[in-house]
């Protein structure tokens, strides 16, 4: 027997949902977000995800740092500090400590309302500060491959390489290791600092961090899954837009934009006229509609700079070695603007592939009593829920 219990606290703002299973393994993916923490916990019931409960923490949480990372100190603390433009004097601004306090309680209370049994958990770094690269190495390099990706990229890194923490990865190309003629690697890094200061966090709030990764690699794994062809996943965050082209299952370009939600919710209270308060039900409504009902001119100030971004992403894809005679197949639409229809409208207009809102409930067993909610909330979980599939699928 299973039992589903829901509820909704309108005082802290956390929604939730829990499910009684057997006892088995449970992963907690956990992105923290410009508008809040959102946390899913599966398990591994027979070999597939199972949604065991999940919640979503609203508060405005400063996660992207004003300043690029230059370079690096050797304590993780002050160059975060560095990295951020904090200060302990700054009036106005958490120091890093406090930062690190405040997002740890948050956490830990989102634990608790949710009932949330893992304490292994996977993490995901802001992608606004993570480096992304397709490097370009002979076929002989493969024998020293660490020691080769890191002298390729050294002087490509924000900030000097000991301060950065690399990983790479070799993208198939389908042909035996020893007949190929050169080789394409992966390669993202981030700072050691901010690697740290997400490490004290969860270390605050009681949970085990097994790991960091990018978001390119949660929204992979939770939207596109198996699929091989070439796809690209644009999720529309509040603050930021970012858009990945997935191909052979790994995240190849990255390209980001400083704008999301926040700029239509401005132009919608502009245009229509409204208070703040009122645009996230006229989204709703306006969503209830049947589709073209709504002219995508209201939207054109967010989605334009995201068509010009499509485009150059897939004409820096295509000119990339090892891509010749590829074409993207469909573009994915996650993050919480994605579920305004105008945005997916007017991006459909443009390209002449499959355009669609992606469903990261998929690839995960739950009742269908809980459909409907997930449904509504399933483009702003998308990046937990990869993250929390990472260790079952």
């Amino acid at each position: 027997m299973k039992y589903i219990l829901i509820f909704w606290d309108l005082e802290s703002g956390i929604h939730w949902s829990m499910a009684i299973f057997q006892k088995n393994e449970g992963y907690l993916g956990i992105d923290i977000g410009a508008h809040g923490i959102k946390l899913v916990e599966l398990h591994k019931t027979k070999g597939r995800p199972q949604l065991w409960t999940y919640g979503v923490a609203h508060e405005h949480l400063d996660i992207h740092p004003s300043e690029p990372a230059q370079a690096g100190r050797e304590n993780a603390m002050e160059e975060y500090k560095r990295l951020t433009g904090q200060n302990a004097s700054s009036q106005n601004q958490l120091s890093v400590e406090d930062r690190i306090e405040q997002y740890a309680e948050i956490l830990k209370q989102l634990l608790k309302e949710t009932r949330a049994t893992a304490r292994r958990a996977t993490a995901s770094l802001p992608v606004s500060h993570v480096f992304h690269a397709i490097v370009t190495l002979p076929a002989d390099a493969q024998k020293e491959l660490d020691h080769h990706v890191k002298a390729k990229v050294k002087k490509m890194l924000p900030q000097p390489i000991e301060n950065m923490q690399v990983v790479h990865q070799l993208i198939p190309d389908g042909k035996d290791v020893k007949a190929r003629k050169y080789l394409r690697v992966l390669v993202t890094a981030a700072p050691k600092s901010l690697v740290s200061f997400y490490s004290m966090i969860f270390a605050k709030a009681g949970l085990q961090l097994e790991e960091l990764e990018t978001e390119a690699f949660a929204l992979e794994r939770s939207l596109i899954g198996h699929d091989q062809s070439t796809s690209m996943i644009i999720d529309i965050g509040a603050e930021r837009t970012n858009l990945f082209i997935i191909d052979q299952g790994l995240p190849i370009t990255h390209r980001s934009m400083n704008a999301g939600g926040n700029v239509l919710d401005a132009l919608l209270t502009q245009r229509l006229g409204i208070s703040e308060d009122m645009v996230g039900q006229m989204k709703k409504d306006l969503s209830q509609l049947p589709s073209g009902s709504v002219h995508t001119a209201i939207v054109d100030g967010l989605v334009s700079p995201i068509i010009k971004e499509i485009s150059y992403g897939i004409e820096l894809f295509s000119a990339q070695t090892g891509n010749e005679g590829k074409r993207l197949e469909k573009i994915v639409l996650t993050g919480g603007s994605a579920l305004f229809p105008p945005v997916l409208e007017a991006i459909q207009a443009k390209f002449p592939v499959k355009v669609f809102i992606g469903d990261p409930w998929a690839r995960v067993v739950y009742q269908q009593g809980l459909k409907q909610v997930l449904d509504e909330l399933g483009p702003r979980m998308a990046v937990s829920i990869g993250l929390a599939m990472r260790n079952i699928v």
